[in-house]
């Protein structure tokens, strides 16, 4: 079945445009911070033109854009943001969308926690507040372009952006061919007038990002737990147990696990159990400093 003229039209707004206004402000910040960002396109270190990471379990899921330290052309680095984009033209679809996003990306915040990558997602068009609520709820850093502060930008460039769901689709080809026309210094220009004119929330999301991807550990805090577990089948029985634990004893071997806690300056921490003293220490060496790519941001860009 063919792609309608209005479905389209959305497709571009929430594609193509959202992601021509927002993707220079993340180079800059990539560059500015020796990060490789990840953009849709070819790219030798995967396949195809998708960005497309993989959960512990496997699953693939598809993203707009990740910042990596230490990546490459052509290798995949440890991913320190996971952004989203997304349009929605009617509130009745919002809800559904923030559901589609947490489950693309919680699950390889989970698979990737040892990084505490920081999750945003950028949307335009209609969305309810409970929906830009649940993505907060989350750990979502949200930024927000209504659909009104959409269609005021389109009009700097003289195209007529509105549309709803009894738009003729002569009139949606009409503002595809006039997107189409426009070349890349004037869509520049729409982005800019885009950004402008939401200044203030998109300085927001900008200095929440770079607090994550520029962080410093603050204290690493290890606790290794010694002793054999004693199980109660009652909480009488567990309060009885500690109750008479002799203190004074010294601790028993061999080390049942040690437990990390890392804490950044920005208040986001990473936790960690290990049964082993080799893992342990192979995980703190992970958070050690690596030597800085040459390209940390793709050559074409």
């Amino acid at each position: 079945m063919a792609e309608s003229p209005t479905h389209k039209w959305g497709q571009i707004i929430g594609s193509e445009f959202l992601e021509v206004a927002i993707a220079p402000l993340l180079r800059e910040t990539a560059k500015r911070h020796a990060l490789y960002l990840d953009v849709k396109g070819p790219r030798p270190a995967r396949t195809g033109k998708k960005i497309s990471w993989q959960d512990l379990y496997g699953n693939a899921h598809d993203l707009d854009f990740v910042f990596e330290r230490g990546g490459t052309d052509d290798k995949l680095g440890d991913p320190v943001a996971f952004i989203e984009t997304a349009w929605r033209r009617y509130t009745k679809h919002s809800r559904n969308k923030a559901q589609e996003i947490q489950g693309a990306v919680l699950p390889l915040v989970t698979t990737h926690q040892r990084y505490a990558p920081f999750i945003g997602v950028i949307v335009a068009g209609e969305w309810t507040g409970g929906a830009i609520t649940q993505l907060h709820s989350l750990g979502f850093r949200v930024l927000y372009f209504s659909y009104d502060a959409i269609v005021k930008a389109f009009k700097t460039v003289g195209i007529d952006a509105g549309f709803d769901e009894d738009t003729p689709d002569d009139d949606c080809k009409k503002k595809i061919k006039a997107w189409e026309r426009l070349g890349a210094d004037v869509k520049a220009q729409l982005a800019k007038s885009l950004l402008d004119a939401n200044t203030q929330d998109v300085k927001a999301f900008m200095e929440k990002l770079e607090k994550a991807v520029t962080r410093q550990i603050e204290v690493i805090r290890v606790l290794p737990l010694h002793g054999i577990a004693v199980e109660a089948t009652t909480v009488e029985g567990a309060i009885e147990t500690i109750e008479g634990y002799d203190e004074t004893t010294p601790a028993a071997k061999p080390v049942a696990r040690y437990e990390i806690q890392i804490k950044y300056n920005n208040g986001d921490s990473i936790n960690a159990v290990y049964a082993s003293k080799e893992d342990a220490i192979a995980f703190l060496r992970s958070f050690m400093p690596a030597v800085l790519p040459v390209n940390a941001v793709k050559k074409d860009e």
